[in-house]
């Protein structure tokens, strides 16, 4: 099937996300993350992942690095949510995993073309925290204060 007769449907021919391309410039409207089988919502609560975050901004500064690496500058990461989210941004194209045929083996982690543009939206989330994270703290305060 190509990308525009692609339709996400149920066992019984239900369009959970949308029905048909009207018209093929209207590439996002075909997708609604607000339906539940909706794919993009599944990629949306992958990239919105601490973890995931924390991953991709820390390849995008490192470049390729490996397992050990990532778990050593990505405080309280467990290795198996670590192993977990390398898993998950490989199978979704954004992070690609090299394995080297050394003893003993070496694997590294690096960005993918698809990767490095979701880092791009990373970055400015992450700008948009440290710009606003005063503003954050004391709406914290104020809140808490009234509870």
């Amino acid at each position: 099937m190509d990308a525009t007769n692609r339709s996400w449907q149920a066992e019984d021919s239900t369009n959970y996300c949308y029905g048909h391309l009207m018209d093929t410039d209207q590439v996002r409207s075909r997708w609604d993350a607000t339906k539940g089988a909706c794919p993009t919502r599944q990629v949306l609560g992958r990239i919105g992942d601490t973890w995931t975050v924390l991953v991709i901004s820390t390849l995008e500064k490192g470049g390729t690095l490996r397992s050990g690496q990532l778990k050593s500058i990505i405080e309280g990461i467990t290795q198996k949510m670590l192993t977990q989210t390398l898993r998950n941004l490989e199978r979704d194209g954004v992070v690609r995993r090299d394995v080297v045929p050394t003893v003993p083996v070496t694997v590294s982690y690096t960005l993918t073309p698809l990767g490095l543009s979701l880092a791009a939206a990373v970055a400015m989330m992450r700008t948009w925290a440290y710009d606003h994270m005063d503003e954050i703290a004391a709406a914290r305060d104020e809140y808490d204060a009234n509870l």
